[in-house]
């Protein structure tokens, strides 16, 4: 799911649940004019004529919902609301029963936006476990969300990267390569490996992927920060010892600079011998 259709589908169910449907009917209406796999979203569509009294175009509506997933009881419960308003009551009856029974034989079934939405619930709660340093619980968490959603390639990315810092650097290479495999597009992944290349000290592996992505998006920021962190033979790795020297070095400059300044004296710059 891209950015600008996330996007859509939360300001369509902030207002929907607001009750200003005129707004939300806006959003819902771009979401499934390009991605018709939502029944969710034709639910709500299908709600929000309804009130508006234009009920051919809620049985639609309703009726897409429950083409997509046949046991959303929801959806059915509405479209024979709907059915009634329009006189067809035996239509009523009987899609209500269907659908139970629909839902009997298939009591885990999830629409595109359900699932999506538990799986992103899953991953963020991976990160949270990573980021407090508890990898096997993070890693658990990430394989439910992927479970759910298996061509989420952001979450897979994010699931190498525990992997990685894990130094698991076996598993985290068998994610990247299914994220390459399925999207080598996907260029915040192709960064990622670059990083973990470099962890391996396979510095031309890593250099060829940095070099990758700055062909796909010259201005991608990171790639270009790796690559010249690697040509310079004398700059420190990220999170080095010897880096954190130099920032601290740097750090006590300033400070006697601006003490200098601030005395009227000029300050020794790093490594001059003080004035006689």
């Amino acid at each position: 799911m891209d950015d600008r259709l996330r996007q859509l589908i939360t300001l369509g169910r902030e207002h929907y649940l607001a009750g200003e449907y005129d707004q939300a009917e806006q959003y819902l209406s771009q979401v499934v004019e390009s991605h018709r796999g939502f029944a969710d979203i034709f639910n709500m569509l299908g709600v929000i004529y309804h009130a508006q009294g234009r009920f051919e175009d809620a049985e639609r509506a309703f009726e897409a919902a429950l083409d997509i997933n046949p046991a959303y009881t929801d959806a059915a419960l509405n479209l024979a609301v709907t059915y009634n308003d329009l006189g067809k009551y035996q239509q009523a009856r009987d899609i209500y029963r269907r659908a139970l029974s629909n839902s009997a034989k298939e009591p885990r079934s999830l629409d595109p936006f359900a699932r999506g939405k538990i799986a992103n619930m899953h991953a963020d709660l991976g990160e949270v476990y990573a980021g407090v340093g508890f990898y096997e619980e993070a890693v658990a968490e990430y394989r439910k969300a992927l479970e759910l959603c298996p061509t989420f390639v952001d979450l897979r990315t994010r699931l190498a990267n525990v992997y990685r810092d894990m130094n698991d650097y076996d598993s985290a290479l068998a994610e990247f390569a299914q994220i390459k495999l399925a999207r080598p597009d996907y260029l915040p992944a192709r960064v990622a490996l670059g990083v973990t290349l470099f962890a391996l000290d396979r510095l031309d592996e890593a250099i060829e992927e940095w070099e990758a992505v700055l062909r796909a998006d010259p201005d991608n920021k990171p790639a270009a920060v790796y690559l010249r962190m690697v040509r310079n033979k004398d700059a420190p790795a990220p999170g080095s010892a010897k880096r954190k020297k130099a920032r601290g070095r740097k750090r006590a400059g300033r400070k006697a600079q601006a003490a200098g300044e601030a005395s009227g004296a000029p300050a020794d710059g790093p490594g001059d011998a003080p004035a006689d």
